[in-house]
């Protein structure tokens, strides 16, 4: 019973550690966004994409996470190999500090952060401060949980079975090594699985030699886990998280021999144990970065020439064939299915005009305009496929909830179909404009644009996930983003007119552009964010109007 009673309190204190790392990177993911991409992609050299690596990583709490950004970007061609790499390996170095910072004993901080992050998360309504809220709960599940790791450990260090299983990691070094990288892989956290080994060696459970060999593991496992992640990327996105592992896993190996061979480990313990081992942590990672930076480029050959992507030659295909499936139309429940399905692959059209915009803006590229208009065709035939299919529904066998569901996302395609409308008129046209007329945009009209053109990219994803989720959660912070979105309209065009009142040239000549870009992006988020309005219906999270109902009996008081 008591095995049993320890191993349940071990599955939990883990279970908490990793829903709080989550928890925390969630808060951030939804606080920055889109913004993430530019942090990415601007850094012009590698020791600028590693310090970027670094931040994000910090900000994130997860290295997995940092690379799967920088995979995602290289995919989409936004990032090269070298400079991905670099933010990757920063991401690494990132991750191992937040370890220091996590480790410190802040257990006097968790009434605290419950109660301010509590207070944030449920009594206000702005997004950012909800998050922020999220986030500070996150830290202090964090701490919560590590406490609990100590108290569950505390009482079996003496036990009779724990000296032997850590004796045993500590002379057989290649077993603790490959139990970390297990430990780390099946987490799916470094960071969670790097605590938990500081934590055993802080409370005296594992000794030094061991906990160090566990960790040089877990740096290959986590290494392994964007790997797994991206398997179904292109051969562009999977390069560079194969790269990574090829890199930390030669360095572990090569850390592992080297101080078990060459000599003592427990010389490496300059302090306590489970501070020299947080130590070696980031030596380990931070001398990683600086060899990684030397060989990102010199790797960009071998692993292009090896991982070669098949569909680059192919001719583009611009998911042009419709998945409505006209065999399933008698059968409510897989039908609107199949309308999801298509109205997901419709939004992927939309996206992919909408994303080049902003770089459109800047470079006038009439190919590129080109491109975008041709593009909008392949969604206006998705409109008139999804029109067929569901003329063609026998709504007799239909209830009346699985019509209105129907009836709604009807209505979602029309609204994705002017938003393709909106991305090849308006804003072709504003970019256009400024092109042929050598409009210049002012510094800070353009940092405005930038920050919403990058929300409404965020709002693209969070609207893909309420579409195939029907979450009420994420449909509420679809709407207050957007409600976000009108307010960054509203400030932006009032910090115009402050710049025109103040005899600004710029801000006079790209007046025009700054004001119709900025109804554009607006009318654009407000198009994608129209899927959450019928969930939000449903759940009685709507009112039908903002107006006051009762003006005469207020008259009347």
């Amino acid at each position: 019973m008591a095995i049993l009673s320890f191993l349940i309190s071990l599955a939990g204190a883990t279970m908490l550690l990793l829903f709080a790392v989550r928890m925390v990177r969630t808060g951030i993911e939804r606080s920055f966004g889109a913004q993430f991409q530019r942090w990415l992609t601007e850094s012009q050299s590698l020791a600028g994409s590693g310090a970027t690596g670094v931040m994000l990583a910090l900000i994130l709490q997860s290295s997995a996470a940092v690379a799967l950004l920088a995979s995602g970007f290289a995919a989409a061609g936004y990032l090269a190999f070298p400079a991905g790499l670099a933010v990757v390996l920063g991401g690494d170095l990132g991750s191992a500090l937040i370890i220091q910072v996590l480790s410190f004993r802040l257990d006097w901080l968790v009434p605290l952060l419950l109660t301010i992050g509590g207070w944030l998360f449920i009594k206000t309504e702005g997004r950012k401060w909800r998050q922020a809220g999220r986030i500070l709960m996150g830290v202090a599940f964090i701490l919560i949980s590590l406490q609990l790791l100590r108290e569950t450990m505390e009482p079996i260090k003496d036990s009779a079975f724990l000296p032997a299983i850590s004796g045993y990691l500590a002379r057989d070094f290649i077993t603790a090594f490959i139990v970390g990288a297990a430990l780390a892989f099946v987490m799916h956290s470094s960071v969670a699985a790097i605590l938990m080994c500081v934590t055993l060696v802080h409370i005296g459970a594992l000794p030094f030699a061991a906990g160090l060999s566990l960790v040089l593991g877990a740096n290959l496992g986590s290494a392994g886990i964007p790997v797994y992640l991206t398997r179904g990327m292109s051969a562009q996105g999977r390069r560079i998280p194969l790269a990574n592992l090829a890199l930390r896993g030669t360095w572990a190996l090569a850390a592992l021999l080297g101080i078990n061979l060459g000599f003592e480990p427990a010389r490496l313990m300059i302090v306590s144990p489970e501070q020299s081992l947080i130590y070696a942590h980031i030596a380990f990672n931070a001398s990683l970065l600086l060899v990684g930076l030397v060989l990102c480029r010199p790797l960009a050959r071998p692993f292009t020439a090896m991982m070669t992507d098949a569909a680059q030659n192919a001719p583009a295909q611009h998911d042009e064939v419709s998945v409505l499936d006209p065999d399933v139309v008698d059968k409510p429940q897989m039908a609107i299915a199949s309308l999801k399905r298509e109205l997901l692959r419709m939004m992927g059209l939309v996206e992919r005009m909408y994303l080049p915009i902003q770089s459109i803006y800047e470079d006038g590229d009439s190919a590129r305009m080109r491109a975008i208009k041709l593009q909008d065709n392949a969604v206006n035939a998705a409109l008139l496929a999804i029109r067929r299919y569901v003329a063609g529904l026998p709504m007799e066998k239909y209830s009346r909830e699985e019509a209105k569901i129907v009836r709604s996302l009807m209505e979602y395609a029309i609204r994705l179909e002017a938003a393709g409308d909106l991305v090849s008129g308006q804003f072709l046209s504003s970019a256009a404009e400024k092109r042929d007329e050598g409009v210049n945009l002012s510094k800070d009209g353009w940092a405005e644009l930038t920050r919403m053109f990058e929300a409404v990219s965020a709002n693209f994803k969070l609207a893909s996930n309420v579409l195939i989720s029907d979450d009420l959660e994420s449909a509420r912070l679809l709407v207050m983003e957007k409600t976000e979105m009108k307010q960054m309209e509203r400030r932006s065009r009032k910090r115009h007119l402050q710049r025109l009142s103040e005899g600004r040239a710029d801000s006079f000549e790209s007046s025009d552009v700054h004001l119709e870009s900025l109804r554009a992006l607006r009318d654009m988020n407000g198009h994608i964010s129209a899927v959450a309005y019928p969930i939000l219906y449903r759940n009685g999270q709507l009112l039908e109007t903002r107006l006051i109902q009762n003006m005469e009996d207020d008259k009347d008081d």
